[in-house]
């Protein structure tokens, strides 16, 4: 006889992930319909939470990103309540979804804000470790305590910190690219920063430790986790405070980079061995590249096709993400955009009915209504966009719901994005890097060595872009200037002047 299945929970609205999209998301629901169950439904019992949230400029935001349980986010929303569960199935005619505890959940419109996993370039290799959440960085920070040398493939944001946090062990860092940072910067941005990565680094200064999570919630987390290949919500910025990034060695930082190269094969030690093949001596330093044989025996091996080969304790593999997808395909025909995710309209719907999506799983594929967004707005997978969908699908949620009209919130309206890398404030503005706009722009640069390095994109006398390292102060100005689209022809060199306070002259 068929067990009965436990009876439906229903919600008028369920969102799926306890990342900064889905939580955002929520939190917006809730705030909007205060007598309505807001059911989210994540797989950890820790969720990603805004915390400190600034609005620096019209469109540029900062925030911190904090670990709590999931009480802390029904104690805060009485309507809110969180379920502990993976999603096993959509089934999007029946408006309903089915979780790993048996469970089904009815909703009358569904967020899916399942994030995106590694792209690993090994699969099923115990020397090949992906980051993502805070399960893979804690095992990463173990294995790193006891490592001479590790080799980091990638070139985005994670290996970027990655090479600038890590102490006590060798680095051998791997990228496709001319330069470091490639999806952030252009080389004179790169040149700028890689002359403070490769210098000594200065004395650890205490760091300011976000909250994590309970040990109760850890040890309740290991007890429901059924097998490895459960993910958790992406790491937020400073997802490296409050882990020792320390190896086995006294020194502080030694990093040797090799450009315009990819994992070609990884060897464990004994084909290696079988191989007859030599690995190479760590570089002695930065330009003295020694070439000679390695004697050591390493766990792993990584040829290049530059045919440079480097043993080492374990291989991190920052290689970017993919849409975490998968658990919604079934029986469902979503449309999927080029990138694998779920594509989006301009209210955050997809190709299915109540069915929205924001954050990493899904790929925006409005088309440009109007001129700011032809010009100034693409999407990159970055919490800063993760949290403004998340508010935006609620939004849209909301309008369809009451029946109500909508415009596209303005937070779309400019691509901007600040962080911290090397120790310096970076600001993103627009189409930083020409992103699109032809041969016909041109660059205007600054550069103080140590201090700052500013880049702004003109095309036609008008400012479509910028990137800010350092404590410039000119980001809201920079903003005001790319929105307003104001001819700056007259003003030429003067633009980036430091002798003139530009703040003024566009007040």
């Amino acid at each position: 006889m068929e067990a009965a299945r436990p009876p439906a929970m229903a919600g008028t609205f369920v969102v799926v992930g306890g990342g900064i999209a889905g939580v955002t998301c929520a939190e917006q629901l809730a705030i909007q319909f205060p007598s309505e169950e807001i059911l989210l439904v994540t797989a950890s019992p820790v969720i990603k939470a805004v915390t400190n949230f600034k609005q620096v400029s019209k469109v540029l935001e900062e925030f911190d990103v904090e670990e709590q349980p999931s009480t802390m986010l029904e104690n805060r929303f009485p309507n809110i309540k969180v379920i502990e569960s993976e999603v096993k199935q959509l089934k999007s005619e029946e408006h309903c979804i089915l979780t790993e505890d048996g469970s089904q959940h009815v909703y009358k419109k569904l967020c899916l804000c399942a994030g995106a996993k590694p792209k690993l370039i090994c699969e099923g290799n115990p020397y090949v470790l992906g980051i993502r959440d805070t399960d893979s960085a804690q095992e990463f920070q173990k294995q790193l305590t006891k490592a001479k040398r590790i080799m980091i493939i990638g070139n985005g944001g994670i290996a970027l910190e990655l090479a600038y946090e890590i102490e006590g062990c060798e680095v051998i860092w791997a990228i496709k690219d001319k330069a470091i940072g490639n999806t952030f910067f252009d080389a004179g941005a790169a040149e700028f920063l890689t002359s403070k990565l490769i210098a000594e680094k200065p004395e650890a200064k205490i760091a300011h430790k976000r909250t994590r999570y309970t040990i109760e919630g850890r040890k309740k987390e290991a007890e429901a986790k059924a097998d490895a290949s459960h993910i958790g919500s992406a790491l937020g910025p400073d997802w490296h405070e409050g882990l020792n990034l320390k190896g086995t060695k006294e020194f502080s930082r030694k990093i040797h980079i090799e450009t315009m190269c990819e994992v070609k094969k990884i060897y464990l030690q004994k084909e290696f061995r079988l191989s007859k093949k030599n690995s190479l001596n760590f570089p002695r330093d930065h330009h003295n590249q020694s070439v000679t044989t390695d004697k050591e025996l390493w766990p792993v091996y990584v040829e290049l096709t530059n045919e440079k080969i480097y043993g080492c304790d374990f291989i991190v593999s920052a290689t970017g993400v993919t849409p975490n997808v998968e658990p919604f395909l079934c029986g469902n025909k979503f449309d999927l955009g080029e990138d694998g995710g779920l594509k989006v309209d301009a209210h955050m719907r997809t190709s299915l009915p109540d069915v929205y999506a924001a954050g990493d799983v899904c790929s925006a594929a409005w088309q440009p209504s109007s001129f700011w967004q032809q010009r100034f707005l693409f999407q990159m997978r970055l919490w800063t966009q993760a949290r403004q969908m998340g508010w935006y699908a609620a939004k849209c949620m909301a309008a369809a719901t009451l029946g109500d009209s909508i415009d596209m919130d303005f937070s779309f309206e400019l691509f901007a994005h600040v962080t911290k890398f090397f120790n310096y404030k970076v600001v993103l503005l627009g189409k930083y890097n020409a992103q699109s706009l032809g041969s016909d722009h041109e660059l205007m640069l600054r550069c103080t060595r140590g201090q700052e390095y500013i880049k702004v994109v003109m095309q036609n006398g008008r400012m479509m872009g910028a990137v800010l390292i350092g404590e410039t102060d000119l980001e809201e100005t920079f903003e005001n200037l790319i929105l307003n689209q104001m001819n700056l022809s007259s003003y030429g060199e003067d633009l980036l002047d430091p002798n003139i306070d530009i703040e003024d002259y566009f007040d």
